[in-house]
């Protein structure tokens, strides 16, 4: 990868080698690779490796914007991350409009009379107060600043008792056969602005499938804002544009990067490790149909006079003349909605067959930004938390319970620098079908710069349904490691370039998916316990050198930081 004008970049290592003691740098040539020159001579346990993590934290400190293994995620989540989300003031009380809290009327016309009262009003909270509500409907939120509000997991519950097919209709795949797109879309609390939802449901029950990208419409509708010139590199935060009428600080636009005919871009997001120049892009047309790259940010300063602009985070890859780079539109997001303080039960019925799933589904947020979830709850669903073409949104203190599901985290389909933090996956209540595979926190299709943090998986596994997710960030978590991962050939590779797993207890000690050394490029593996290969076994999808780093293997007590996403936050 090319440097970054904000610092030196720190070294790679093999795909088998364990760094520890003092760290070398080799000089290498701009986009060449870059080798340690010191190697780890402890055993696999991690014997003489346990200060790895906090040397690795301190070269990471000295180059943090374009490091080749860790990518820097500190601005992740709703209005970059930050602690203290919005607390809009409550204009609309779900009870006033005829909401049952004794569960035996239907109340989602009353609740989504609500939503629209609070939307008419410009914003602010729907309380939904402490009782069982009973919804023969979904519930959607499609206005700026509207907040679904109960009165705490463990006292507002809503029952659903329709799933999406049931009130839509069959949602079939953009790909074709009789999979159902239920099973990674949709939810019954579901997040998108009006416009979109309205097209894409009205599409859905004309059996007509649109794209489902961050535009929500052919991406031939875009209007070009300006051209990016002098080639910036990833990590860097003020770019040069061809010209700057029309932009002003503050504005969402969309990074746009497009591939050539070699798919250099794609070999870019792997890392440009050596196998990426004999890997087989052209027969993954799934992957090849998730670019160009929109990547959406905002404004923070605009220099007329310099003909700059400044972004509101660093540059997440490198934006080189060939792929043609630029500021677009965007069709507008949802912004600052919310989802807080309430369960959603679905009936415990078992999970549909693999791919048939009916929608069940939990919360889903779609083409939302600087949106959140908050101490939400989840039971029987087929899908718990989706987020579809979503950018800096956050799920905190949120819950998957009850019998299995497919995806209880989802993150697919172009969704970048999103924070999910203090999340729970409860064991089963009851197995589901032999043939129901579930898959644990996902992220598939091009996402980026997303974070799990602070987690406890009683079930599940660190799933990629392949689609090259890249620069992803799993820390300080604890998991019973039973999931299988998804995704068919045509998506491609598993992983993209710069995957970090920090701080990670695997509770069975199997290694699939959580150590990558072995099969993610450029990733790091830092601060996880002593794991073994065993049932669903991967092969690296890039022949050769990964240049990845393995450190404080065997000891997750060794992690120093213990969080790699609160480390970063906190620079």
């Amino acid at each position: 990868m090319h440097a970054s004008g904000s610092g030196s970049v720190g070294p790679a290592v093999g795909r088998r080698a364990l760094l520890g003691g003092a760290i070398g740098v080799a000089v290498a040539a701009v986009g060449a690779p870059r080798l340690a020159n010191a190697a780890n001579a402890g055993s696999a346990a991690g014997a003489g490796n346990a200060a790895g993590a906090a040397e690795l934290w301190a070269e990471y400190v000295a180059a943090p914007y374009a490091h080749p293994q860790i990518p820097f995620v500190g601005r992740a989540g709703a209005f970059g991350g930050t602690d203290d989300l919005p607390n809009p003031e409550v204009v609309a009380n779900a009870l006033d409009f005829g909401a049952d809290p004794d569960g035996e009327a239907d109340s989602a016309p009353a609740i989504q009379a609500a939503i629209a009262a609070a939307a008419e009003a410009g914003g602010g909270a729907v309380l939904l107060p402490a009782g069982r509500y009973r919804i023969d409907d979904l519930l959607h939120i499609g206005a700026d600043g509207v907040v679904l509000r109960g009165e705490g997991s463990g006292r507002t519950v809503i029952e659903a008792t329709r799933s999406l097919t049931d009130l839509i209709g069959r949602y079939g795949s953009r790909y074709g056969g009789d999979k159902s797109s239920w099973s990674w879309a949709g939810g019954l609390i579901w997040l998108c602005p009006t416009a979109r939802w309205r097209s894409l449901t009205d599409a859905i029950r004309a059996e007509s499938w649109p794209f489902e990208g961050w535009t929500g419409n052919a991406r031939d509708e875009y209007e070009s804002l300006t051209e990016i010139t002098g080639s910036p590199s990833l990590g860097d935060w003020t770019v040069q544009v061809a010209g700057t009428d029309g932009l002003a600080e503050g504005d969402r636009v969309l990074l746009r990067l497009a591939d050539d005919a070699e798919h250099t871009l794609l070999a870019h997001m792997a890392g440009e490790v050596p196998g990426t120049a004999s890997y087989d892009w052209a027969s993954r047309t799934k992957l090849t149909s998730y670019v160009p790259y929109e990547w959406p940010c905002r404004l923070t300063a605009v220099d007329h006079e310099a003909g700059t602009v400044t972004l509101d985070r660093p540059l997440p890859l490198d934006a080189r003349p060939e792929w043609d780079p630029r500021l677009t539109t965007l069709v507008p997001p949802l912004v600052g909605a919310g989802v807080e303080g309430l369960t959603l039960v679905c009936p415990e019925l078992p999970l549909s067959e693999h791919l048939l799933d009916t929608g069940f589904n939990g919360v889903a947020l779609q083409c939302a930004w600087d949106c959140w979830v908050r101490d939400v709850e989840v039971t029987h669903t087929d899908n718990g938390f989706l987020l579809v073409s979503a950018k800096g949104c956050t799920l905190r203190d949120t819950t998957v319970s009850g019998r299995g599901s497919h995806h209880p985290y989802c993150c697919r389909e172009g969704s970048h620098d999103n924070l999910v933090e203090g999340f729970t996956l409860l064991d089963r209540t009851s197995p589901p079908p032999a043939n129901t595979q579930l898959h644990g926190i996902n992220v598939e299709g091009l996402s980026s710069y997303n974070v799990w943090s602070r987690g406890r998986m009683e079930m599940g596994t660190f799933d990629s349904h392949r689609g090259m997710p890249f620069a992803n960030v799993r820390t300080e978590i604890t998991v019973n490691n039973n999931g299988t991962h998804g995704g068919d050939d045509t998506a491609g590779p598993l992983y993209g370039a710069r995957f970090t797993h920090w701080n990670v207890t695997v509770t069975n000690g199997r290694a699939g998916m959580i150590k990558l050394d072995e099969i993610a490029p450029r990733s790091a593996t830092v601060a996880i316990n002593e794991v073994t290969e065993f049932g669903q076994i991967d092969q690296p999808d890039f022949v050769g050198e990964l240049h990845t780093r393995l450190e404080s293997y065997g000891d997750p007590s060794a992690a120093d930081p213990v969080n790699l996403h609160a480390a970063q936050r906190d620079l």
